[in-house]
């Protein structure tokens, strides 16, 4: 059972890994170029609405399922699973309008700002801090 946990645990990291490798590829996203660049003076991207709207919650939701595949193969705890599902739903709530209305204001509010605010759209970031907490959780009811 552990060799299948740790093959899921992989699985979830390559499939990670694969949606940022192809995110030019299968996501709608004109403003991949404008900050891959390390020229900060590129013209502001063209762009539809509901495209990107789409891109971004297609890519949030792979993003979620392969977070929760890897949530649980680790811990093995559907009530986890769930908890950590919804923390990366409420990070995501809450920097993807942030996000929408940095692009409404094309990056007015600060560049650094408006990226910082992507990457925590477009990448499971928060993945990062739930593994430690649960594992620390799960330290600690052993502890009891």
């Amino acid at each position: 059972m552990k060799i299948l946990s740790w093959f899921l645990v992989i699985l979830g990291i390559v499939g990670l890994i694969s949606v940022r490798a192809l995110e030019d590829k299968i996501f709608y996203d004109p403003f991949l170029n404008y900050f891959h660049e390390a020229n900060k003076n590129l013209p502001f991207p063209s762009f539809e609405w509901g495209k990107l709207i789409i891109g971004h919650l297609f890519r949030f939701i792979l993003n979620l399922f392969f977070s929760g595949i890897i949530i649980h193969s680790i811990f093995k705890n559907k009530e986890w699973t769930l908890q950590g599902a919804i923390l990366i739903t409420i990070i995501f709530a809450i920097t993807f309008p942030i996000y929408l209305y940095c692009i409404y204001n094309k990056f007015e509010i600060g560049y650094l700002f408006s990226f910082y605010m992507r990457r925590f759209v477009i990448q499971p970031l928060i993945l990062l801090l739930i593994v430690p907490m649960f594992y620390y959780r799960k330290q600690m009811e052993e502890k009891k």
